[in-house]
């Protein structure tokens, strides 16, 4: 027989084992939750990043589009035109700027300019309106005809000295003024030479400015540089910026190359310290040639010293090659200053480029020769101008009796 024995239910401690399930499905719902929040914001961060690559993926794109728009569009096309344009605009303001100048140097050697004139007027007239192929072709046709003009003017030149009845000497005079014909490998060319003894002749630079001077500097005609010095002969000096010429705004009747004036100033001396540009110098019975300036000091024991380029003979020979400025290349009068031995000379090769004219002063036997300026500045005086006047300028060597 089985006893059955009544169960006591521990009514407390049921109670807290429900407590602690109901706190353990609490903890296990709010597990929940938040894992259920965390799955949410991760998506949505998940969205908006995946919606912001997108978005930068269509502005790419979009970027992309634009770019390629604006390379088909006018602005574009309208910048690479000013490029180009700026291009023909430096092209085209050397080449008139070059050929106002001849136009000018012709002027001063008292020549008619009025068609030359009309002309470079229409090529500015074309530079205006930026037709640019019209300019070059009218800029092209002008120097064509400036260049006619100054053969023209050479070729009078030169029917005048057949008149003289020239002789063809490659010997120089020994001394005074004469007019020859001296022949080289490169054909016969006319040279209008003053010879002088250092012995007897003291050779000076005349300034029209007492001091250094760097725009509107004063200039004078090289007939009164002779009369005021009491010379007997004289030529232009050094390369100078005439008023004339429109890159010469600002410093006209400027020259920047060392000078040692017949009142013992030296003109651009600091800025002539290291230069590498040719002078000469005269002192007694002696005249010293140097390649480079800054060879010589400041020394005021001497005569004149002038600088100037390029050296054409040193030694006896040839030094001058080519190259350099283009108006080198042109044909023209050239001025030099030279010496054999003792004896001094001054003149202008005509119808010459700047190494024809080595070439024949070569052939002349002179020991040293250095080129003077020339174009509108050529002028040549012995008793009288024999070339020239030219324009006004700012220095002169000259000649003068000791």
């Amino acid at each position: 027989m089985v006893t059955i024995r009544p169960v006591r239910l521990d009514i407390p401690k049921i109670k807290l084992l429900l407590l602690e399930n109901i706190i353990s499905l609490a903890i296990a719902f709010i597990l929940l939750l938040v894992l259920i929040i965390s799955v949410f914001v991760l998506n949505s961060k998940i969205n908006q990043q995946n919606s912001a690559s997108s978005k930068l993926t269509n502005q790419l794109r979009q970027t992309a589009v634009k770019l390629n728009n604006l390379q088909n569009q006018d602005q574009y096309k309208i910048n690479l035109g000013l490029k180009e344009n700026i291009k023909n605009i430096q092209t085209s303001y050397k080449s008139s700027l070059d050929l106002y100048q001849r136009i000018l140097d012709l002027k001063a050697q008292k020549q008619d300019t009025k068609d030359l004139d009309k002309e470079f007027a229409q090529s500015l007239s074309y530079l205006s309106d930026l037709n640019y192929a019209s300019a070059s072709a009218s800029l092209s046709a002008l120097a064509i005809n400036i260049k006619k003009q100054e053969d023209a003017l050479a070729a009078a030149a030169a029917t005048a000295q057949i008149a003289q009845n020239v002789t063809q000497s490659n010997t120089p005079p020994g001394s005074g003024f004469s007019v020859q014909s001296v022949t080289t490998d490169e054909g016969s060319f006319t040279v209008y030479i003053v010879a002088a003894d250092l012995n007897s002749t003291k050779v000076i630079v005349d300034t029209a400015s007492d001091s250094d001077c760097g725009n509107n500097c004063p200039v004078m005609p090289l007939a009164d540089y002779v009369s005021r010095s009491g010379a007997y002969a004289g030529i232009n000096g050094s390369f100078f910026c005439p008023a004339e010429y429109p890159s010469c705004a600002g410093k006209t009747g400027s020259f920047d190359l060392l000078v040692m004036n017949k009142n013992k100033h030296y003109f651009n001396s600091d800025n002539n310290v290291y230069s590498t540009n040719p002078a000469v110098i005269f002192s007694g019975s002696s005249a010293r040639f140097v390649g480079q300036a800054l060879e010589w000091g400041r020394d005021t024991g001497v005569d004149a010293v002038l600088s100037n380029y390029p050296l054409l003979v040193s030694g006896g020979n040839v030094v001058y090659g080519g190259g350099g400025d283009a108006k080198f290349a042109q044909v023209g009068a050239r001025g030099f200053i030279a010496n054999k031995g003792s004896t001094v000379y001054m003149g202008d090769v005509l119808n010459a480029t700047m190494q024809q004219s080595a070439k024949v002063l070569k052939t002349l036997g002179m020991d040293n020769a250095i080129n003077l300026d020339e174009g509108g500045s050529t002028a040549l005086w012995d008793g009288g101008y024999k070339l020239g006047p030219g324009r006004n300028i700012p220095n002169a060597i000259l000649f003068t009796h000791k």
